[in-house]
């Protein structure tokens, strides 16, 4: 008769992927970071990595609307991204990019940088690592997140919000030389938005089994307590199972 092995009871809640999409303005970055650090999980700004591979295109010399030529350069760059969401970090090259990448050049760049397909499948496959490697789970955000980078994702979460709130909250953001007023902010959140969603590769879109939260009348407190409560709910799922 063969020896049996008892296994130890789970006394830790299961590590979850949550997946949070949603356009520019509407507290993806604040709300995924208290989310993960409240809940002891990573956390994962796709953005940044597509701010930081247009970075470097552009301190490089690419020309960011030559497609072609920003798909040859796409594998060059080495980025590499801390998970902590107390002290998240992105390197290029070995160089602190966290400053860099948040400038209005690279801001009007990215939108062409990521909708070149060789830049989004080198970029997915970093994230699909990052996620998979994270030993309690990760709370992960960007705009294709749950649609495409991580469809099997334990939670997708699709944050919205109104024009003008996502121009005032994103205004705030920005200070001295790359400030903006809110027509400004808000004519250039629809322009992104618009790129974003008609791109033919991988475009912001909401995941057909994610849960919408309009945050437009919420304070960042009742957005995180919503995301907060679903994503333990997923956890307490995946430990049924």
């Amino acid at each position: 008769m063969p020896d049996t092995v008892e296994t130890p009871a789970r006394t830790a809640p299961a590590a979850v992927i949550v997946a949070i999409d949603g356009p520019a303005g509407t507290g993806k970055s604040s709300t995924s970071k208290a989310v993960a650090a409240k809940l002891g999980l990573g956390y994962l700004d796709t953005g940044a990595q597509y701010r930081a591979i247009t970075w470097w295109m552009l301190s490089n010399g690419v020309d960011v609307n030559d497609a072609v030529a920003v798909a040859d350069a796409s594998a060059k760059p080495v980025i590499v991204s801390g998970t902590d969401p107390a002290a998240p970090t992105i390197t290029v090259d070995g160089l602190d990019a966290a400053g860099p990448i948040r400038t209005q050049q690279v801001t009007s760049a990215v939108s062409a940088v990521s909708a070149v397909p060789e830049v989004r499948t080198r970029i997915t496959e970093l994230q699909r690592e990052i996620a998979a490697a994270a030993p309690h789970g990760i709370v992960v955000e960007g705009r294709d997140i749950g649609s495409t980078v991580l469809p099997d994702a334990d939670l997708k979460v699709f944050l919205t919000a109104s024009p003008e709130a996502r121009a005032a909250r994103r205004s705030g953001e920005l200070t001295g030389k790359d400030a903006a007023d809110l027509a400004a902010t808000q004519a250039a959140l629809i322009k992104r938005d618009a790129a974003d969603s008609s791109r033919k590769t991988s475009p912001l879109a909401k995941a057909d089994d994610a849960v919408e939260v309009d945050t437009t009348d919420l304070t960042l407190d009742q957005v995180v307590e919503c995301v907060v409560t679903l994503t333990e709910a997923a956890m307490a799922a995946k430990a049924a199972r």
